[in-house]
């Protein structure tokens, strides 16, 4: 079994910055974790979940057009993390966020999310 925890969530205001974390633990190593593709999705409330950022195996990164330039996804393959570097937050930016495989068929167990509310 393998866990996604959500981390670093919470109340900021417009043009603020948070970090999130995503630590995977379980029957997993961190050799077998660096081989997905990981991305950090959210929700808002009765929308369905959305990919905003991805990381590759490979290390290289991508981006929803809306999210572009002020957030940056990272990860760390020996800690099994997934971070989110997100500035110049908007109201708009609320949501609950997860992490999960960017693939549909290379994914895990939903975590419970991280709340993020940009808010004055």
């Amino acid at each position: 079994q393998i866990q996604l925890v959500e981390s670093g969530g919470g109340l900021v205001q417009p043009g603020g910055s948070l970090r999130l974390s995503c630590a995977a633990s379980g029957s997993i190593s961190g050799n077998r974790f660096r081989l997905y593709d990981i991305g950090w999705y959210r929700q808002h409330p009765g929308k369905q979940r959305e990919l905003i950022a991805t990381v590759f195996s490979a290390g290289d990164t991508k981006y929803a057009d809306f999210v572009k330039d002020r957030f940056t996804i990272s990860r760390d393959n020996a800690k099994m993390t997934v971070y989110l570097q997100m500035n110049s937050l908007k109201p708009e930016d609320t949501a609950v966020y997860y992490c999960n495989g960017a693939v549909p068929n290379r994914r895990f167990a939903w975590g419970q999310g991280t709340q993020v509310t940009v808010s004055s």
